[in-house]
């Protein structure tokens, strides 16, 4: 993230706030985005027995950068790597923004997605811009950065307007201050000028850290690391391997692309691990798609079958064949097919195959032989409950992060105030403000001449 805010470029729109990396922060911002159908989960290792199982569609690396967070500068020689015009990449031109930069980078090169409409307007609005351009458009689009601050603190949002006026007020005041004149400058010898440096605010010892994001994507037959501050583009990081079945495919199998990206990701990490700044506050998020899609659509495949499967029966046994099936599963068919978000009812569908599957599962339930009828509807009830367990452990999932985003986000400090006041008139902090009082002035105050000024100034 940049710290720099008198770059070359003017912030329009307002700040950005700091974010926390954590995967429910960022599913909450894809949500916010409006994309769905996907998330973002924390990936501890980089082997194949860690991430292969997910099927990442990218990755988010963040770290404390070390380096120069400046603008990135504009100069006269523009590397053009044409493998890399095709991918959409943004430069990061506002501070504090690089998280919703890095995921953006990531998710607008993904195909197959579902972006929303908001994602799906501004990709085809930008996609011919060139990188700083996307990036000060990403800078003034309203709904990215109310989704970005809707996720910080308020005392981050409070934070990140204070720097802004600061960093407005600083600037002005040097471009209305005039130079001194050069005759009356008097020359500061060497070892004032020294002191002078040691005394200057701002030390290394009092600079915060800077945490900053970078994604990693395969797109368009490669491999791409994605750093809003590189001024020259994406970075190439290897050429995908090239499906054995379709040579002119230009996207990969979706594990293939880990084994390209791995080393770029242990040479990331050495590199963050070496020297004495060495820090191992660093994490990696992995893109994803959502498993409760996948579990919903099974569950209402489940339903669907289900429907099949007793039309079947009531036409092969026109006298009932409610005998014919497990009682216990015939008493609990209602309750399985049943959620906390939904009845027993056909619901929303995400999947775009759906519709064929189910075509082809209703020719198979039409051509099943009449004995195979009531062991397919029981087999069909006990699939159902078990895609309704993982259905339900997603929702709990999803409510334990809206909680947790509650939580993070909810103003305290309103409280905290209105509670220390009624503290202190009702004489509750006397003990504490006459200690503090004495040592600070080497007298105390009692607690009935404190509650009398206090009554006083209320008056």
């Amino acid at each position: 993230m940049m710290n720099d805010t008198d770059g070359p470029h003017d912030l329009v729109g307002g700040p950005f706030a700091v974010v926390e990396s954590d995967p429910g922060v960022f599913t909450t911002l894809l949500q916010n985005f409006g994309a769905y159908g996907l998330e973002l989960t924390e990936v501890y290792d980089i082997e194949p027995w860690a991430v292969d199982h997910l099927h990442p569609l990218g990755l988010i690396f963040c770290y404390i950068s070390s380096d120069d967070t400046s603008p990135p500068e504009q100069t006269d020689e523009i590397f053009d790597d044409p493998d890399a015009r095709p991918v959409w990449f943004a430069n990061q031109l506002s501070s504090d923004a690089c998280a919703s930069l890095a995921l953006l980078n990531v998710l607008l090169n993904c195909p197959g997605v579902a972006l929303g409409s908001n994602l799906e307007e501004f990709r085809t609005d930008t996609e011919e811009m060139s990188s700083v351009m996307k990036g000060l458009a990403v800078t003034n689009a309203h709904f990215i950065r109310e989704a970005h601050n809707s996720l910080a603190r308020p005392a981050d949002i409070r934070g990140a307007l204070h720097a802004l006026a600061k960093s407005t007020l600083e600037s002005s005041k040097k471009r209305s201050s005039k130079p001194p004149p050069q005759k009356k400058r008097k020359l500061s010898t060497p070892r004032k000028r020294k002191a002078e440096n040691a005394t200057a605010p701002g030390t290394a010892e009092d600079t915060p850290d800077t945490y900053h994001f970078i994604g990693y994507v395969p797109a368009h037959g490669h491999v791409w690391e994605l750093d809003g501050l590189r001024a020259r583009g994406p970075l190439d990081v290897g050429a995908l391997p090239t499906p054995a079945s379709d040579s002119g495919s230009r996207h990969a199998a979706p594990d293939d692309w880990m084994s390209v990206v791995r080393p770029a990701l242990r040479m990331k990490m050495a590199r963050v691990l070496e020297g004495d700044s060495a820090d191992i506050r660093y994490n990696l998020l992995a893109l994803v798609r959502a498993p409760y899609t996948a579990a919903s659509d099974a569950l209402e495949m489940r339903k669907r079958e289900r429907a099949a499967l007793e039309r079947r029966l009531t036409e092969t046994f026109p006298a009932g064949w409610a005998d014919k099936v497990d009682g216990q599963l015939l008493e609990a068919a209602d309750v399985a097919f049943a959620t906390t978000l939904r009845n027993k009812d056909y619901g929303r569908v995400f999947g775009a195959d759906f519709a064929g599957t189910k075509m082809k599962r209703d020719i198979e339930i039409l051509d099943m032989p009449a004995r195979r009828l009531p062991e397919a509807w029981e087999e069909s009830v006990r699939g159902a409950m078990t895609d309704k367990v993982a259905v339900e452990d997603e929702i709990a999932k999803s409510v334990a992060a809206h909680t947790e985003h509650l939580q993070r986000t909810w103003d305290y400090e309103p409280f905290i105030k209105q509670f220390v006041t009624c503290m202190h008139k009702e004489g509750l902090l006397d003990k504490v403000l006459d200690g503090k009082s004495g040592a600070e002035n080497g007298q105390k105050r009692t607690s009935d001449t404190r509650r009398k000024a206090t009554n006083k100034k209320d008056t």
